[in-house]
């Protein structure tokens, strides 16, 4: 066995190592070298992250949310900023302008601990930034899902967390600003990354 298989082969079982230790939701990926893991959250409730075992390293890949529908802008210049402070990863682009969560490690710097840092700063990155991504490229779509649940009697449960920006102000019109969570953009599970070009 070369010395590049036998890395690769100690990276894979410390991955394999890292999901029995964690007890994480995962399954094999599509891939060779592929496991596909869940981390749960609070504003986004699952980050589904792809880790890749290649010949030169680990890859990380976590669809975060779809391509906005407004205020392009200020969305992505919001991800540019915000990675000046991401730890080893980065926030990146697929062709359709869906954005990622994106981290790499060498074969010989794979370990449990490792991943568990790499892992934590992916969550703690999506799960973070989801809301304010959704009030700054969602918030017209989700005013008009308010008005239709609250005219119907509906649930707005689901948007509680923006309900400052959601509720019709006393002068006729509704609250501004950008922190709140909905489920229409978060419709991916299975991340593929920047690279597949979906």
């Amino acid at each position: 066995m070369t010395t590049q298989a036998a890395a690769r082969e100690q990276a894979e079982a410390a991955v394999r190592a890292w999901v029995a230790s964690t007890g994480v939701e995962h399954d094999e990926g599509s891939r060779p070298g592929e496991l596909v893991v869940v981390l749960p959250g609070e504003a986004k409730l699952r980050t589904a992250v792809s880790l890749l075992v290649g010949d030169q390293g680990l890859s990380a890949s976590a669809f975060v949310i779809r391509r906005p529908d407004e205020n392009h802008d200020a969305f992505y210049a919001w991800l540019l900023r915000r990675n000046l402070r991401l730890p080893g990863i980065a926030f990146a682009l697929d062709r359709v302008g869906d954005v990622f969560l994106v981290g790499r490690l060498p074969l010989d710097a794979v370990t449990e601990d490792e991943l568990d840092r790499l892992l934590g700063a992916v969550l703690t990155a999506s799960d973070g930034a989801f809301n304010e991504l959704l009030a700054l490229g969602f918030l017209e779509s989700m005013k008009r899902e308010w008005a239709w649940r609250t005219e119907r009697g509906e649930s707005t449960r689901n948007l509680e967390a923006f309900r400052h920006l959601l509720e019709p102000s006393t002068d006729g019109g509704t609250d501004g600003g950008t922190d709140g969570g909905t489920d229409g953009p978060e419709d991916r599970t299975a991340p593929g990354g920047p690279d597949d070009g979906h």
